[in-house]
């Protein structure tokens, strides 16, 4: 991007709340399912059916709504939004306008160096649509040869979360998403399941002259469905209307869709304003007034936040902050720590094993902690092996791996395998000789001063031993003998 230029960017996101039933029918919600089978008259806008609130969606909100710092509002009204669109069987989207649940909020975002502060403009209810499948090769409507429309997911309770135009890069924009998502995670409210749709994100992005006070001509780029495109979709944008400007183009203000495949934004359409949607309260629902009472309760059932947590985990395992942070960052992963941390005693080497050999397991076969076979008990055993010396760190990542594979136990693994560590003093005393014997040339090299060359010998012997030798044993040996 040119140094000339800034970015502002704001993000509207829409989360499917994880309701029993619809936002105001009694259909079923479920994902995958046959086509069109958990319908009614009320979300498909028969004439004379009349809908009802989702009681159970409203308290999910609140927590939302909570959890990002807003106002709840005491008096709040759902409106029609108009317009026409295939997934759309009423030709209308109940949902909120001048008068959202939650108002005024915020939510900080650490960045290392600095933290960002995101106002949140607005969270408000609304239903989702229902799902276009185009067929085709690559499943685009723009490549499709017919779509059929599939209306299970109609009436879903859904919220969405608008921030103000605070956020500065596609890497804020990114963390600010990361971070929203974890936050409802902890609230249980949703499984912001980004693959199935429950999360969704659309962006608003111009770019305008450093130190300028008015925001260029913004362009929206719709249904984001992962961190990286995401950012990518940003970046790309970005320099696009970068380039239009400095070229003395004009940005169009414009709906695009982000082509991962081509790694480019593509246009959909103008963009609507507002009053394109002829917004008017909805006539089938009353408003509604949300006592002060209501709020305290759903805030009592809120627990321990992210930041929280983190914060506790520093003071409580004395672990630094950046592991604070990542295991907190995710509630089963927090909760899995702290389950090994009750039958292990050492925090930083429970970790150290999460955030390392355990993260690259579970990120290459894209599961989460909790489809893991390696349970607490499993990883806090093999630990205490390792702290007595029956195997060292070398084979330890051996277990590890075929713990991850099998759900075996690490004894039975170091039994079926033969991966004892050896540490017969007298055993490693003859071996070590041998390697001295056999490596004339190297001993003389010590012997001068250059004391890196014990590392050839020691590395002689762990390899003579596959790797099962105690390497404090042999670093003992092998330097008494050598002296």
């Amino acid at each position: 991007m040119s140094k000339k230029y800034e970015s502002v960017i704001g993000l509207e996101t829409h989360i499917e709340l994880s309701t029993n039933t619809k936002m105001f029918c009694g259909c079923k919600l479920s994902f995958g399912e046959e086509s069109n089978v958990h319908t009614c008259p009320v979300c498909l806008g028969h004439p004379g059916s009349l809908p009802v609130v989702n009681k159970k969606a409203i308290e999910y909100a609140i927590k939302i709504a909570l959890a990002v710092n807003c106002k709840i509002r005491e008096y709040t009204i759902f409106h029609r939004k108009n317009y026409f669109y295939p997934d759309q069987a009423k030709n209308y989207q109940i949902s909120q306008y001048d008068l959202p649940l939650g108002v005024g909020g915020y939510l900080d975002v650490d960045m290392g160096d600095y933290v960002r502060r995101v106002g949140i403009t607005r969270v408000h209810m609304e239903e989702d649509t229902g799902k276009l499948l185009h067929t085709g090769r690559t499943g685009r409507i723009s490549e499709s040869v017919a779509s059929i429309v599939d209306f299970n997911r109609g009436g879903t309770p859904l919220i969405e979360i608008v921030t103000e135009p605070d956020i500065k890069s596609p890497e804020e924009a990114k963390e600010y998403l990361i971070r929203l998502r974890n936050l409802i995670l902890y609230r249980g409210v949703s499984n912001c399941n980004m693959e199935e749709g429950s999360l969704r994100c659309d962006a608003n992005i111009s770019v305008k002259k450093v130190g300028e006070e008015r925001i260029g001509t913004k362009t929206e780029i719709k249904n984001l469905n992962s961190f990286k495109f995401l950012q990518k979709g940003l970046q790309y944008e970005i320099e696009r209307q970068t380039n239009l400007l400095e070229s003395g183009g004009k940005v169009i203000q414009q709906t695009r869709h982000y082509d991962n495949n081509t790694n480019m934004t593509k246009v959909l359409r103008s963009k609507e304003e507002a009053h394109d949607y002829r917004y008017f309260p909805e006539p089938d629902l009353v408003p509604m007034h949300i006592e002060s009472k209501v709020v305290d309760e759903v805030r009592c059932t809120i627990g321990e936040l992210p930041a929280e947590k983190a914060e506790r985990f520093e003071k409580e395992y004395n672990l630094p902050k950046y592991d604070s942070s990542f295991l907190s960052n995710d509630k089963k992963v927090a909760r899995y720590f702290e389950d090994c941390c009750k039958l292990y005693s050492n925090a930083k080497n429970i970790s150290n094993w999460i955030m390392g050999d355990f993260s690259a397991l579970l990120n290459k076969e894209g599961i989460d902690i909790n489809d893991s076979k390696i349970k607490p008990a499993n990883l806090a055993s093999m630990l205490k092996i390792i702290d007595g010396g029956k195997i060292n760190s070398k084979i330890a990542k051996s277990v590890f791996e075929e713990m991850f594979k099998t759900g075996e136990s690490p004894q039975v693994i170091i039994e079926k395998m033969g991966l004892e560590q050896i540490s017969d003093g007298g055993l490693l005393e003859d071996i070590i000789e041998e390697i001295i014997k056999e490596n004339p040339g190297t001993v003389k090299q010590y012997k001068n001063g250059k004391k890196k060359a014990i590392g050839f010998l020691i590395g002689r012997v762990m390899a003579r031993t596959k790797g099962k030798a105690n390497p404090k044993m042999v670093n003992e040996i092998m330097t008494k003998k050598l002296k």
